[in-house]
This record gives structure tokens, sequence and C-alpha cells, in this order.
């Protein structure tokens, strides 16, 4: 189980005293390309994700900490995934990604496995410790937890009862009413109840995949999905549709006693060049 603690003046940035609290940003489903001018569905991903940016540096900075759930790059390269990690390693705070089901999950592992921007299983911040979920199923839209993801979830909470928890993963764990993306969500989502019911420090699940935001109450944890850096998905659909919500993040306050306030935040206009007509993508 790796386990980091951010401890130093240099890796702690904005962090608050014992009485304070963490202000984390999480950003999803940005879908970059080898190219920076890729497109998905009609959007050019790196500069609605620049929008969102801009966004957070401009009226939500400084923060402690970013979370970064999945789809990073929606072709797998390595060009992007370099890309991504240099300009958040530009912003020297602690980020934290997990792969979705267009990530390259090995290729991953090794760009992001030093530096400021990593994949690390459980890092501890402040009051926190943060939870990195490996939700994507190879070959598959669909998500599940294999069991070796789920004895190290059932590890770390165990190993830091006096922290909060917030579990991050890239599927969703619960239906969110949209017909055809709950059907590739998490598959095993039951599972992961089983073990976050045993531990009282479990203040929060939050995800991406489903490109909109959803928030929900399950026996005292806060469930959390957040719209995509690019294009959004309409919700309570029964077929996949497009939205036309712009391109948007979620903030979280995280203090000391376990509350998180929260809020998702859209950026002023809709992304350009958007297709809301489209039937889909790969």
């Amino acid at each position: 189980m790796a386990v980091i603690e951010d401890t130093t003046a240099e890796s702690r940035g904005d962090v608050k005293d014992e009485m304070g609290s963490l202000r984390v940003v999480q950003v999803t489903d940005t879908h970059l390309f080898a190219d920076s001018s890729g497109r998905l569905i009609g959007v050019d991903t790196e500069r609605s994700y620049a929008e969102v940016m801009e966004k957070v540096l401009g009226e939500f900075w400084p923060v402690d900490l970013i979370l970064a759930t999945g789809d990073l790059v929606h072709d797998g390269s390595e060009s992007g995934y370099r890309r991504f990690k240099s300009q958040f390693e530009d912003l020297a705070v602690r980020t934290l990604v997990i792969p979705g089901n267009h990530d390259d999950a090995a290729l991953m592992r090794h760009i992001f496995s030093t530096g400021r921007v990593t994949w690390s299983d459980s890092t501890l911040l402040g009051q926190w410790q943060f939870i990195m979920l490996d939700s994507c199923l190879a070959g598959s839209s669909s998500g599940h937890l294999a069991r070796s993801q789920l004895q190290m979830l059932d590890k770390c909470l165990a190993s830091y009862p006096d922290h909060h928890a917030l579990v991050c993963l890239h599927h969703h764990p619960v239906a969110i009413g949209c017909d055809w993306i709950d059907r590739i969500g998490v598959d095993n989502g039951s599972e992961l109840f089983e073990i976050l019911r045993n531990y009282d420090a479990v203040r929060g699940v939050v995800w991406g995949h489903v490109h909109q935001e959803f928030e929900a109450v399950r026996s005292g944890v806060r469930l959390l999905a957040s719209p995509s850096t690019c294009v959004q998905f309409k919700p309570q659909q029964r077929d996949f549709a497009i939205d036309d919500a712009p391109p948007g993040f979620r903030w979280l306050q995280l203090y000391a006693d376990g509350r998180i306030d929260t809020s998702v935040v859209y950026v002023d206009t809709l992304a350009s060049g958007v297709d809301l007509e489209s039937d889909g993508y790969r």
C-alpha cells in the first residue's frame, strides 16, 4: 500500500492549521489528445480544459489539492499525458490522478510515478486521507473494482482511523438516473459500500465518467459526481444525449471536523463547436 504524507512546507502549499480546512478542486474527463488541437464531439478539449483552469486560477486559487479523476487523455497517448503532467506540475500544487476507461493505465502508472502530480493509492493531507481507486476494466467502458483495490481501500481506512476519508474513482458506484450511462458504471458498487459502512471516517465518494453533476447521501456519506472540462451528457436520459451545459469542475472545502462544503462551477459559455446532435463517441 503506497501512502504519501505531505508534511513539508513546500508540499503543504496553502494547507491550514488543525482547526482550518483544505480547499480541493476536482477536474475530470479532460479527454486530451496527442494532437493538442484534437476534438471530442466538436470540442477542442485542450482549449475547454484551459478555460476551466483559468476559472480555477482566477476565482478559486490558491488550493491545497487537485483531484483528476480519469479520462485524462482520450487516445491514451504518451504525449497527451506528459503535456497534462507538465501543465499541472507548473501549478506547484499536489495533484492526484487516476485512470478512466479511455486512459492507458500502465502508461499512467509510469508517467505519474514521481513529482507533485502522481497516481498514489493514498495521500494524507491535514486531517484527511484521499484514497484513489482504479475502477477501470480492460477493454470495457464499464467499471469494476478488483479485489486488490477493495483490499487496498480496506487497509487504508483501517490504517488511519483518525483521518477523515475522501474516496475517489472514475466510474459511478451508484445509479444516477441516466439509463444508458448507468449500464457502464461500477458493476460491483455494493462491495465498495460494504467496506465503507465499516468506517465512520468516510465522509465522501467522488467520481467522474458521467459528464454531469450529481449529489446524494448514503448512510451519511456524500456521493458526488462532477461535470467534464469539455462536453456534458444530458441528465436523466434513456439514450446518449449531449447537454448544452458549459465545461465545469467541482470545488470542495474539507474541514478538520469532517464537514464538506462543495459546489459545481461552470465556465461562462458553452464549449465552442460542440455537436449537440451527436449520438455517441468512442
